[in-house]
C-alpha cells in the first residue's frame, strides 16, 4: 500500500473525527441552551414565588412537640377580664388587625390523622380596630380537604361552645381561647377538645373578608325577604366602621353581593339564631370558593398575589397554592356540618354557654370528617 493511500485514509479519519467532535459540540451547545432556558424559567418561577411569599401575610407561629408542650408552665387565666377592650374604633386607612400570636402559647404539634385528609382552620375575629388584637375568635370554620373520599367538607364550630381551656379552671367559651392566648391557644383548644389535627390557619377581620369578596367581583347569594332588613342594618354599621358608602339591599332573591353586603348578610344573628348564622357563613365561604374555582390557574395565581396582605396565615405562598389546588380537585362534592350538632348539647342561659355531650359529639364529628365506622 502506498504512502499516499495511507495519508489519504489518515486525513479522512481525522476529518471524520473533527466532524464528529463538531456534532458533539453542537449537541452539547444545544443542551446547554435548553438547560439555560429551563434554569432561566425556573429562576423566574423561584423569584416570583419568593416575591409572593414576601407579600402574603405570613405569620411565624411557634410549634412544640408533645414532650416540650407538657413542660410549659401556663399562665393562670382565671382572673382575666374580657369585658374590656377596644371594639369600637375603626381601622386606619388600609390597615387590618394582626393575628394575635402569644409566644407563651405555641401550637402543639399533632400528627395528621389521615394523610389524605387535611384540616385547616379558617376564622374571623370580632375586632373593630387595628389595635384591637386581644379580641375574640368568630366565624370558626374548619375546611377539610378529603382526597380519600374526593370531597370538600366544611365544619362550623359554635363560638359559645363550652370547652376546656389551658389555664382556666372552669369550662369557658371556645371564642375566648383566642383572646386569652392567641392563635396557638385557640388551635390547641380545638384539637384537644374536638380530637382534631389542625396545624394550619387563615385569619381574617371584617375589613379583609369584604375586600377578598370585592376582589373576585362579589358572590351570588340567595337573600330571603326577612334577611333584607337585618342585612341592611349591618351594612349601615359597616359603612360607618369602614368609612364606606355601600348601597343597601333593595330586594330579596338571588343577587350578586359585594364584600360589605355579603359579610353583613353572613353575620345576621337576631332574625333566627346563631345556628342559622353559621349556615350563612358556610354558604358564603362556598360561594367564594366556587367563584375562585371558576378561574384558570393563571388567574388564581394572580388572585393570590392581589389578595396577599388581606389576611394572615402560617402558610407560605407555596403551601397555599398547594392547598388551593388540592381543594379545587374535590369541589364536585361539598358536605357541611355544625358542631355541636342538634341534640348533642344543652344551653345554659346565664351566662349563655353550650354544654356538649362530648362522647356522642366526637363520635359523630369524626365519622363526618374521616368517615370512621362507629
Amino acid at each position: 500500500m502506498s504512502s499516499n493511500t495511507i495519508d489519504s485514509r489518515s486525513d479522512g479519519s481525522r476529518s471524520e473525527r473533527r466532524q464528529n467532535k463538531s456534532k458533539v459540540r453542537i449537541v452539547i451547545r444545544i443542551l446547554c441552551y435548553i438547560l439555560c432556558a429551563v434554569l432561566g424559567l425556573g429562576s423566574g418561577v423561584v423569584l416570583y414565588v419568593y416575591k409572593l411569599m414576601g407579600s402574603v401575610g405570613f405569620v411565624n407561629t411557634p410549634f412544640v412537640n408533645k414532650a416540650q408542650y407538657e413542660t410549659i408552665d401556663f399562665d393562670d387565666l382565671d382572673n382575666i377580664d374580657l369585658s374590656s377592650g377596644d371594639v369600637t374604633s375603626s381601622w386606619d386607612a388600609g390597615g387590618h388587625t394582626k393575628v394575635y400570636v402569644n409566644q407563651k402559647y405555641p401550637i402543639k404539634k399533632v400528627a395528621q390523622k389521615d394523610s389524605k385528609v387535611e384540616n385547616i382552620l379558617v376564622f374571623g375575629i370580632d375586632s373593630r380596630g387595628t389595635d384591637d388584637v386581644h379580641c375574640r375568635a368568630d366565624a370558626l370554620l374548619i375546611v377539610s380537604i378529603d382526597h380519600r373520599h374526593d370531597c370538600l367538607k366544611m365544619i362550623s364550630l359554635m363560638r359559645d361552645t363550652g370547652v376546656k381551656i389551658e389555664g382556666r379552671s372552669e369550662t369557658d367559651k371556645l371564642t375566648h381561647s383566642y383572646a386569652y392566648g392567641g392563635v396557638g391557644l385557640l388551635i390547641n383548644t380545638i384539637n384537644e377538645n374536638y380530637g382534631l389535627d389542625i396545624q394550619r390557619f387563615v385569619m381574617l377581620d371584617f375589613g379583609s373578608s369584604s375586600n377578598l369578596i370585592d376582589l373576585v367581583g362579589g358572590v351570588d347569594i340567595e337573600v330571603s325577604a326577612g334577611e333584607v332588613k337585618y342585612a341592611n342594618k349591618l351594612i349601615s354599621q359597616e359603612n360607618i366602621l369602614l368609612g364606606r358608602d355601600v348601597p343597601l339591599l333593595e330586594h330579596e332573591g338571588l343577587q350578586t353581593l359585594n364584600g360589605v353586603q355579603a359579610t353583613s348578610w353572613s353575620r345576621i344573628r337576631y332574625l333566627d339564631s346563631d345556628y342559622v348564622r353559621t349556615s350563612r357563613q358556610r354558604t358564603l365561604a362556598l360561594a367564594l370558593i366556587n367563584k375562585v374555582a371558576s378561574y384558570g390557574r393563571l388567574e388564581q395565581t394572580a388572585l393570590l398575589e392581589d389578595s396577599a396582605g388581606m389576611f394572615e396565615t402560617n402558610m407560605n405562598a407555596m403551601d397555599m397554592m398547594r392547598i388551593a389546588i388540592s381543594a379545587m380537585e374535590v369541589l364536585d362534592e361539598v358536605k357541611q356540618y355544625r358542631a355541636p350538632a342538634d341534640g348533642m348539647f344543652t344551653v345554659q342561659e346565664d351566662p349563655w354557654i353550650m354544654h356538649v355531650d362530648w362522647d356522642r359529639q366526637l363520635e359523630d364529628l369524626h365519622r363526618f370528617i374521616w368517615e370512621e365506622e362507629s
